[in-house]
């Protein structure tokens, strides 16, 4: 679940860099497209905002399959040792 968070978020920082960049490009290189550079790094701003929400929703989602995975190795460890004990 979270390699598709880290995905998106490489997703989304990878078009912040490309408006980024169409924001230094003259008008004259991307005609019928939005000339207007406050708008391209205002998009580039928002898309690596939200990649790096994503970003973080995929280490905490991460953090917590790892814990409910080492958890559950613990009960099943627990569970084991008390079957040893009554044998």
């Amino acid at each position: 679940m979270s390699r598709n968070f880290y995905i998106l978020a490489a997703t989304l920082a990878f078009f912040a860099l490309l408006a980024a960049g169409m924001s230094l490009a003259p008008a004259s290189f991307h005609p019928g497209l939005p000339a207007n550079g406050s708008l391209w790094r205002s998009a580039a701003l928002l898309m690596l905002l939200l990649g790096l929400v994503a970003a973080l929703v995929g280490m905490m989602s991460h953090l917590f399959e790892q814990v409910d995975r080492r958890s559950q190795e613990a009960r099943l460890a627990a569970r084991r040792k008390r079957r040893e004990e009554k044998n």
